[in-house]
């Protein structure tokens, strides 16, 4: 029986059922506010995109749910031989969806139109993909959670502020290990941070980012070994 079978049998009270309406909730509500925002209102002055409130809802709710669903969705799935080139091909998504929110936040009123529209075609080709794809392949797989998942999207959906993203480099490939943990320092604002997850002391990157990003860079200990090491990341101030 294929893991899509097992998905459309589970009743409504089944943890998975429970959590994966949820993530569908969470769907919907980001399709049906882009599809609003993204819309043109005419006025007097002619047609006028709503470019600030596209640009805060996309900063806003398009990057926390993005980073709910890399921590609770895509995690769990990462390591797993069957799902990991899936998820691999997930998280690019994710990133060109960064990088095209990075582009509408400095864009001019019509460039921000046009870029509101695609960022809407493509994260709803991603929440497709997530939909079709991958939640039938998470159901009843080791290390995914649904209680805790139906939780947390639950807490995105009331507008809870999502934790720090986690990158756990452990089995990331050495040559990967650091341009993937300089990438997600380059994209957070100050003030902002995430949590490294090493199994050694990772002084060596801790010394390029003091020589690359010196004075622009706060490191925090919160777990030293002796088989894990974790380490809050954060920026707080422009590089010098």
């Amino acid at each position: 029986m294929s893991a899509s079978e097992i998905f459309v049998q589970k009743t409504e009270t089944d943890p998975d059922v429970i959590a994966w309406g949820a993530v569908r909730e969470a769907h919907e509500r980001l399709r049906s506010s882009l599809a609003e925002l993204t819309a043109v209102q005419s006025g007097a002055g002619g047609a006028q995109p709503r470019s600030t409130a596209l640009t805060d809802f996309c900063l806003r709710d398009v990057r926390r749910y993005l980073v709910t669903a890399d921590r609770d969705l895509y995690a769990p799935a990462a390591g797993d031989n069957e799902t990991r080139i899936l998820i691999e091909a997930l998280r690019v998504g994710a990133a060109a969806l960064d990088a095209q929110i990075d582009e509408l936040a400095v864009a001019n009123p019509v460039d921000g139109a046009r870029l509101g529209v695609m960022i809407a075609a493509a994260l709803d080709l991603h929440l497709r993909i997530e939909e079709s794809v991958l939640l039938p392949a998470l159901a009843g797989r080791p290390g995914v959670d649904p209680v805790r998942l139906a939780a947390e999207v639950q807490a995105y959906l009331a507008g809870k502020e999502v934790e720090q993203p986690v990158i756990d480099v452990r089995n990331i490939a050495r040559g990967g290990r650091h341009p993937r943990v300089f990438a997600r320092y380059a994209r957070l604002a100050p003030g902002e941070a995430f949590i490294l997850v090493h199994n050694h002391d990772p002084k060596p990157l801790r010394q390029e980012f003091e020589a690359i990003h010196r004075g622009a860079v706060s490191w925090d200990y919160l777990q030293t070994g002796p088989d894990e090491w974790r380490v809050r990341i954060g920026r707080v101030a422009a590089d010098a």
